[in-house]
């Protein structure tokens, strides 16, 4: 699963390729967990992309409580058109979610060990994810979940999952609305780029609370 992200600098590559302006008061995040919000993407009504903030653990349309979204952080890409919960989203609200880096913890021994995986010069990348809008409250509150996959062979010895990273061509596909479902998951595969990369990071990481560049600093100890 992919449970911690971060975006500490501001997407330029992706916000340049999509057309978007750059984000106004951008507020780097190191440490962002579920129920908080991510800088996601989307194509509108209009057919203009734009950049939203969204909850992060998708609440259905159909939901009659809010909190079964803290189940739903993650969507496996292998099951992703049989689960209910996905089914609308993945035909009619696709998106992006904006990271630089994300967060997995490995078991050493009887330890967890926190590693953050990015790319090599930290430029930020689109994560395959869904949203929905659950009206049952006013505001109504619009949510999302980041698609996983199996693991790369870059990472497969770190965790047996990772977040679907898609380059910038196939994320242009991902959240067209014109691009056939077939062809929509067939983008679902392991990354294997050559410039990701993992390092240890302290377990400063595992509090919610903390959110400073200490989570994302290089430590090594049992990896």
């Amino acid at each position: 699963m992919c449970g911690r992200s971060s975006l500490h600098d501001a997407p330029t590559n992706i916000l340049e390729r999509f057309r978007l302006p750059p984000i106004p008061e951008f507020k780097p995040r190191y440490n962002i967990c579920p129920t908080q919000e991510q800088l996601t993407l989307s194509i509108g009504p209009d057919g203009h992309a734009a950049t939203i903030p969204r909850r992060w653990g998708l609440i259905p349309e159909w939901a009659s409580d809010m909190s079964v979204g803290n189940r739903m952080i993650n969507a496996r890409a292998e099951s992703l058109a049989d689960r209910p919960a996905f089914g609308m989203p993945l035909r009619h609200r696709r998106c992006l979610v904006l990271a630089d880096g994300y967060y997995e913890w490995m078991k050493v021994g009887k330890a967890k060990v926190p590693l953050f995986f990015h790319y090599s010069d930290n430029r930020a990348f689109a994560i395959a994810g869904l949203w929905d809008r659950w009206d049952k409250v006013s505001p109504a509150i619009e949510s999302c979940t980041v698609i996983t996959t199996s693991a790369s062979s870059r990472t497969m010895k770190y965790h047996d999952r990772m977040p679907v990273l898609l380059s910038i061509d196939a994320a242009l596909e991902w959240v067209d609305p014109r691009t056939p479902l077939t062809r929509c998951l067939d983008l679902l595969v392991p990354c294997d780029d050559g410039d990701l990369d993992c390092h240890e990071v302290s377990t400063f990481v595992n509090s919610p609370a903390n959110d400073s560049a200490a989570c994302i600093e290089k430590v090594e100890r049992l990896i």
